[in-house]
């Protein structure tokens, strides 16, 4: 078979855009109910009344008219009248009074509107026949993968960055430090996780909230580790439990008990508070900035202590020439966010502000000894706003720009390859010599030649022809496969 003959195959039995329809799915499917369990409660300061959040429904995108009756819209007609093509979000609200859930109290409530990606599963198009697109007035040929966003298009462009949950050790300074980092992600929360070894073979740890790096030696000890422990979960390599065994015996944490470390961890983040106080914040730190992705409460304390040992190991490994260090642009080491992911991340933002609005008007609702009626302190504005702001500008959650962009439609073939766009977070005014160079990892997933020229050179890059986007799988099933094997070795 020629190579045309091939490709042809391929183009007629899948869409070029067919990752962004398949990401934006997902996150109907899963990621919106997800966002909404994470949350599961909302507890007002008011005594004995609480809110549970149950299932999440949304209805096939339609507009509210001027005399407030509500009716299905097509994306055309979005177009011409400067509107959103977006669906109606409805939850369920049990109240939950002195301890006892009123199951059928509230039922479910329109909380906001949510911008539909054509040909999606929730789009108007997607059973439509050619004839029927026609009819309505839209482009049989239309390969839809993107927004429309008060009737202009909008396409959502894939992130790269360096993949979460993974350590990547690295030389820096010239050579003379060797830093293990991880950025540990858990809900959408995202923390830089430190290790690094100095020339002199002394380990630092360094996580968010803390205002300078700390002795790995007392972190360890505050998360419960004794000193028997930390010799005994570090590699079997001579280099490593000296390096090891130098930090434990230059540390001062190595006569200090648990509780005392966890109070010398307080007295650096808040030096001149109350000791209660101190030992509060440093609990805090310890269970939620610290690899949140392990847990974030404190039986998973041992765990955490585990993990920084193996990120120091690998350290002291690179530093003794025993291994290479890692390379950061090697694809294997990278991940690409699509729109489902960026949408979950945005919905779960904007729900936060919808959570504390609620928890407002419920308050206020209870000083003022009114009757609390849900469908009256809820403003589905909070959610729509939020929503829709993100994607008109394109500014994103973590201060990204340029996420959301108005669609090019110079022609079909510049329409293809935007909605195939990735593009890397590095400020462009950087030289960032290496991570612009083609990597030998790239081929067959990225596009080597297609790239624009001056600042943004190798930084937005394009997807290959026939490159096909590959789904993360559960981890929580393996995870307990081999919790299992472990208990079954330790018998």
């Amino acid at each position: 078979m020629s190579n045309s003959s091939l490709l042809e195959a391929y183009l007629s039995s899948t869409s070029l855009v067919q990752h962004q329809m398949e990401s934006f799915n997902r996150f109907l499917d899963t990621g919106i109910q997800r966002v909404i369990d994470k949350q599961a409660m909302i507890e007002p300061s008011v005594e004995g009344f609480a809110l549970k959040l149950g299932k999440i429904r949304l209805d096939k995108p339609s507009v509210i008219e001027a005399d407030s009756s509500r009716r299905s819209i097509l994306p055309n007609e979005a177009r011409l009248r400067n509107l959103t093509y977006s669906a109606p979000i409805f939850l369920e609200f049990i109240p939950i009074i002195r301890g006892i859930e009123k199951q059928a109290s509230f039922g479910e409530v329109f909380v906001g509107e949510l911008p539909i990606m054509l040909r999606s599963n929730l789009c108007h198009m997607k059973p439509m026949t050619r004839q029927q697109l026609a009819q309505e007035g839209e482009d049989p040929d239309d390969p839809g993968g993107y927004f429309v966003v008060k009737g202009t298009e909008r396409v959502l462009i894939g992130l790269e960055d360096l993949a979460q949950n993974r350590i990547i050790t690295t030389k820096e300074k010239g050579g003379s430090e060797v830093t293990s980092k991880v950025f540990s992600t858990a809900f959408g929360f995202r923390a830089r996780c430190v290790v690094s070894r100095t020339q002199s073979g002394m380990f630092m740890a360094d996580f968010p909230t803390l205002p300078k790096s700390v002795n790995l030696v007392l972190l360890l000890r505050a998360l419960g580790l004794q000193i028997d422990d930390i010799v005994e979960y570090a590699s079997d390599y001579d280099v490593v439990k000296n390096d090891m065994l130098l930090n434990i015996e230059m540390s001062e944490a190595k006569n200090m008990t648990p509780a005392d470390a966890v109070l010398e961890l307080g007295k650096l983040s808040a030096p001149g508070q109350a000791a209660e106080y101190q030992q509060k914040r440093a609990d805090t730190q310890v269970d939620t900035y610290l690899l949140p992705h392990l847990g974030t409460t404190k039986e998973f304390r041992k765990e955490k202590g585990k993990y920084l040992i193996q990120m120091a190991t690998k350290s002291s490994v690179i530093a003794n020439k025993l291994a290479k260090q890692d390379d950061k642009d090697h694809y294997a080491n990278k991940r690409v966010k699509f729109s489902g992911e960026l949408m979950e991340e945005l919905f779960a933002y904007a729900f936060r502000f919808f959570v504390k609005d609620v928890k407002y008007q419920i308050e206020r609702t209870s000083a003022r000894g009114r009757k609390l009626s849900i469908q009256t302190i809820i403003s589905p504005d909070t959610l729509t706003e939020k929503i829709g702001y993100a994607m008109g500008t394109g500014t994103w959650v973590a201060g990204q720009t340029g996420v959301s962009q108005v669609l090019d439609r110079t022609n079909l073939i510049s329409t293809y390859t935007h909605l195939r766009r990735v593009k890397s977070p590095l400020a462009k005014k950087h030289p960032h010599f290496k991570a612009r160079d083609v990597h030998g990892t790239q081929w067959g997933k990225i596009c080597v030649s297609e790239s624009p020229e001056g600042q943004e050179v190798g930084l937005t890059k394009y997807l290959a022809m026939m490159a096909k986007v590959s789904v993360g799988a559960d981890e929580s099933a393996t995870e307990k496969k081999l919790n299992d094997i472990s208990k079954i070795d330790s018998l």
